[in-house]
């Protein structure tokens, strides 16, 4: 069994070399910052220490699946998680439950567990933050590099659209995020008139 340690270097790595440059957004930056958040919101919703570990790794492994695919990338990031985890030592029981996290981010989200809906909360956080208009600034020309026919006036309206339907899971995400969302919401609605 290799340590965490060689295991967060192997997905980073991973990553960093073999996702596409244009993916400006959805890299190892975007992996580290939601394992970041999912531990933050994590301890706001009191989770144990094992459930700490379970959602860091989830974090870490989340978006794995763009190294093979942008649709379904959380199925691929499911299929290369359960091919990797138990070399770190994790149970089929632990990566069902890694699993179920990492399908929560999928669009729409559906979690169905409180750790389903701390990754999800974790994935989104940066709406409801200061840091939205870089990000989305970065998803957007991910998405243009993708799609050369999306212009900047539709990628306002599928945002307004995306954080109209939106909606954060847990307390802390709803009580902390959410009106900064809400903020981000009208100033895109004002822009866009």
């Amino acid at each position: 069994m290799r340590n965490k340690q060689a295991m967060k270097d192997f997905v980073l790595n991973l990553l960093r070399n073999n996702l596409p440059e244009k993916y400006y957004y959805h890299n190892s930056a975007h992996t580290i910052y939601v394992r970041e958040k999912g531990q933050e919101i994590g301890l706001q919703e009191q989770c144990t220490t094992q459930e700490l570990k379970l959602l860091s790794v989830a974090a870490l492994w989340h978006d794995t699946g763009y190294i093979k695919t942008y649709k379904y990338h959380e199925e691929e990031s499911c299929l290369i998680a359960r091919q990797h985890l138990p070399e770190y030592g994790y149970s089929v029981s632990d990566v069902d439950l890694i699993c179920g996290m990492i399908m929560a981010t999928k669009i729409p989200q559906l979690p169905g567990t409180k750790l389903e809906e701390i990754l999800a909360d974790a994935d989104l956080e940066y709406l409801g933050t200061p840091s939205f208009e870089v990000k989305s600034i970065s998803l957007f020309h991910e998405l243009h590099s993708i799609n050369p026919l999306l212009t900047e006036e539709k990628w306002n309206q599928m945002q307004i659209s995306f954080i109209q339907k939106h909606h954060y899971f847990t307390k802390f995400c709803i009580e902390n995020m959410e009106p900064v969302k809400q903020i981000h919401l009208r100033k895109l609605i004002l822009g866009s008139q």
